[in-house]
C-alpha cells in the first residue's frame, strides 16, 4: 500500500511539472518581453551635409525702369490727342499736337531770311574776290578794298545766323507734334483738346509713359545681411548682379517672378541702418506695374556646405531646442541644438548634429530618451531644392 502511495505521489509530481511547463509556454507565447511590446514605429530622416544658399525676405515698391513726363516745350492751343489711354506707345510716335500753324510760317519766314541772306553772302563773296584782284594793281584804294572784305565777313555771319534761325524755327515746329520720348505705356491725357498750353519751368502735365524694359523692386536691406550675406563675397557691380531675387505680390496666388539685384547704394544709412538694394525682373508679360507693394526675397552671394533639419522635428524646451536621434541600437537620444536661419522649412544647425544622424521627424510625442524605437525612413524632407526665405532665429 504505501509502494502504490509512493508511485502516486512522483505521477502526481510528474503530471503536474510537464504542466507548468505547458503553462509557461503559452504564456511566453501570448506575452513577449515588455521591451518589445514598448518599441514603437518612428518616422526619421539621415541628416546630410549639401550646398545651402540663404534667404532674406524684405518689403519693397516696383518702379518703371524708364518714366517720361511728357510737358509741352513750345506754346499753342492743343489741337489734337493722337493716343488712347493706357496704349503703347513707341519712341518717337507722335501723342499730341500744338497748333503748328504759326510754327510752320516761322520756318518759312526763315527759309525765306536764308535764301536772301545766302545770296546777299555770294554777292559780298564776289566783291572781296574782285577787290583782291584790283588791289594789286592797285586800281582801288585800300579803303574800298577794307569795306568789301567786312561787307563779305558781315554777309557770312549773316548767312550763319539765318541758317541757325532756320533750324530753331523747324526745331519749334517739330515740337508742335508732341513724341513719345520712351517705349511704353503712355497715362491718360491730363489737358484736353482746345486748352492753351504754355512752354517754359511752369509747363503743365501732358501726360507720363512708363517703359516696357523690365522693372525694377526698391527694397532697404538691413546692415548686418548686407555686410554678412553680400558684402563679404562681392566687390564689383557684376559680381552684385549676379544675385538671384525673388518677387511675390500679396493677393496673386503665390506667383513668383524671378530677377537679378540691379545694384546696391554706395552708403549706408546711419538713421535707419540699411543700404537702399534696387532688383530688376523682366516682367515679359506686363503683369507688375510701377508703384506696386511687394516682398522681395535677396539670397546671399554664395553658397556653403551645412546642415539643415526639418523645423517640425525640432522641440522647444524654454529657451532650448531640441532633436530626438536615434543611435545603432534604435535607441533615442535627447540632443539640444544651436540653429541658425530657417531655408524653405527647415533649419540651419549651427551646432548638435551631424551628417549622417538619424533624426526623429514623426511620432515625437510617442517616445522619450532611451525607449527603443522602430525607425521608418522619412522620404517626405530634406528635398533637395534648398532655395527659400530665412530670417534670423533665435537659437
Amino acid at each position: 500500500m504505501n509502494k502504490l502511495m509512493i508511485i502516486g505521489v512522483i505521477v502526481l509530481i510528474a503530471v503536474s511539472g510537464v504542466w507548468e511547463i505547458y503553462h509557461n509556454s503559452n504564456t511566453a507565447n501570448a506575452n513577449p518581453p515588455a521591451a518589445a511590446a514598448m518599441a514603437v514605429p518612428v518616422s526619421v530622416v539621415t541628416i546630410q551635409e549639401k550646398p545651402i544658399r540663404t534667404w532674406s525676405e524684405f518689403s519693397g515698391r516696383t518702379q518703371a525702369v524708364d518714366y517720361a513726363e511728357i510737358r509741352p516745350e513750345v506754346s499753342g492751343r492743343i489741337t489734337e490727342i493722337k493716343f488712347e489711354d493706357g496704349q503703347t506707345v513707341n519712341a518717337g510716335d507722335v501723342l499730341l499736337v500744338i497748333d503748328p500753324r504759326t510754327y510752320k510760317a516761322a520756318v518759312d519766314k526763315a527759309q525765306a531770311d536764308l535764301d536772301s541772306a545766302r545770296a546777299n553772302a555770294v554777292f559780298a563773296k564776289m566783291q572781296f574776290d574782285r577787290a583782291q584782284d584790283l588791289i594789286k594793281s592797285q586800281a582801288i584804294a585800300q579803303e574800298i578794298n577794307d569795306q568789301r572784305s567786312n561787307a563779305n565777313r558781315m554777309a557770312q555771319a549773316g548767312l550763319e545766323a539765318a541758317q541757325a534761325e532756320l533750324t530753331q524755327a523747324k526745331v519749334d515746329l517739330d515740337r508742335a507734334y508732341v513724341k513719345a520720348p520712351i517705349s511704353g505705356r503712355v497715362s491718360r491725357a491730363e489737358i484736353t483738346v482746345g486748352n492753351l498750353v504754355n512752354a517754359g519751368p511752369t509747363a503743365p502735365l501732358l501726360t507720363t509713359i512708363v517703359s516696357n524694359d523690365g522693372i525694377y523692386a526698391d527694397f532697404e536691406v538691413d546692415e548686418q545681411t548686407y555686410l554678412q550675406s553680400i558684402r563679404t563675397h562681392t566687390q564689383r557691380l557684376e559680381q552684385e548682379r549676379q544675385i538671384p531675387v525673388e518677387l511675390t505680390l500679396d493677393g496673386a496666388g503665390g506667383r513668383t517672378y524671378k530677377g537679378k539685384i540691379y545694384s546696391f547704394d554706395n552708403k549706408i544709412d546711419t538713421s535707419s541702418g540699411t543700404i537702399r538694394a534696387r532688383a530688376k525682373f523682366a516682367n515679359e508679360d506686363g503683369s507688375l506695374v510701377p508703384g506696386m507693394f511687394v516682398s522681395v526675397k535677396l539670397a546671399s552671394s554664395y553658397e556653403f556646405n551645412g546642415i539643415l533639419v526639418p523645423d517640425r522635428a525640432v522641440g522647444s524646451d524654454q529657451s532650448k531646442r531640441y532633436v530626438y536621434v536615434v543611435d545603432g541600437d534604435n535607441k533615442v537620444n535627447y540632443r539640444e541644438l544651436e540653429l541658425g536661419v530657417e531655408v524653405n522649412g527647415q533649419r540651419l544647425v549651427i551646432a548638435g548634429l551631424k551628417a549622417g544622424e538619424k533624426v526623429i521627424v514623426d511620432g515625437l510625442q510617442h517616445v522619450r530618451p532611451g525607449s527603443v524605437v522602430v525607425p521608418q525612413n522619412d522620404s517626405s524632407v530634406l528635398k533637395p531644392d534648398t532655395r527659400g526665405s530665412s530670417e534670423p532665429a533665435a537659437s
